[in-house]
């Protein structure tokens, strides 16, 4: 039980840093690309975690055990397939970060909530009935948070809004596979390894589609070391932790908190205000996501 609430802290410290971080990458993106902006937080997290590597493998080895190498075989295929699903979530947020507001984009992000009980079918795992109803009502609140459009005429989904959709595709992958490596893997070591492949894929998408200006970078600092640092870094690193003590349905309701720390934030630091339509698609979207998981949860 100890550490069941301690992972279960964890995740709440890196629901929080998510939620925060979508007014600072919305900031960022006043100064330089999205993919410029990837490159150098996922850069600057990498970095930031390699002392902890080292002082994990002398810890490690302290214990009379062999730290993992980078070139263990589990070690790789999770680095790289968790590395792209992370490029693949981060580059659409940003982007759809530039056409919506942080709020919203915080709320949308959660959709790997209802994402990840439909993936589990692929995997042969049973979804119950009320998960699918629960599901129904959160695609709901999505329509009403993210459709616009007035009375008499066609609604129709926003383009950063459709991005920062797509988005939790790629993190319902992600959630998926550190559930399946979490215990496998030494997890600094598998934070570091999708960091710099997130890191390498932002460069080249960053060289070949957009002007990295030094200044512009410059300029975006704060930004860029609080991604960098706290979400990058630290965040990802804690859901790791985290997932490995804290059960799978808890683990999601919590990280799904990050969607009101988005609000909050949003409307405390840049003035964002929904309509009464998107609140109410909010309020929809959030109840449904946590009763998506706690009808999937397994009976005692």
């Amino acid at each position: 039980m100890k550490q069941q609430l301690k992972g279960e802290g964890l995740l709440f410290l890196a629901a929080l840093i998510w939620g925060v971080s979508f007014v600072f990458q919305k900031v960022g993106m006043d100064y330089v690309g999205p993919m410029t902006f990837g490159l150098m937080r996922f850069s600057i997290g990498s970095v930031a975690l390699f002392p902890f590597i080292v002082a994990y493998d002398r810890y490690t080895a302290s214990k009379g055990r062999i730290p993992m190498r980078f070139s263990d075989r589990n070690l790789l295929k999770a680095g790289i397939l968790t590395g792209l699903a992370n490029f693949g979530l981060s580059s659409f947020q940003q982007i759809g970060l530039v056409y919506t507001t942080a709020g919203k984009a915080g709320f949308i992000s959660v959709m790997y909530v209802a994402l990840v009980p439909v993936f589990m079918i692929f995997l042969r795992r049973k979804v119950r009935r009320l998960t699918w109803l629960c599901i129904a009502f959160a695609l709901i609140g999505l329509y009403l948070l993210c459709m616009s459009g007035s009375a008499g005429q066609f609604l129709h989904l926003q383009l950063g809004d459709g991005l920062v959709l797509l988005s939790s595709v790629f993190s319902a992958c992600e959630i998926i596979l550190i559930d399946h490596y979490v215990d496998r893997v030494d997890p600094f070591k598998l934070s570091f390894m999708q960091f710099v492949i997130a890191a390498v894929l932002s460069g080249v998408c960053a060289f070949a589609f957009e002007t990295v200006n030094v200044d512009a970078i410059i300029d975006c600092r704060i930004p860029i070391l609080y991604t960098g640092l706290l979400e990058i870094g630290a965040a990802y690193t804690l859901q790791i932790f985290g997932q490995r003590t804290a059960p799978p349905v808890m683990a999601t309701i919590i990280m799904s908190l990050e969607s009101v720390f988005a609000v909050l934030s949003g409307a405390i630091f840049l003035h964002e205000v929904m309509s009464g339509r998107e609140i109410t698609g909010c309020i929809i979207m959030f109840i449904a996501l946590l009763l998506v998981q706690i009808s999937d949860a397994p009976k005692k």
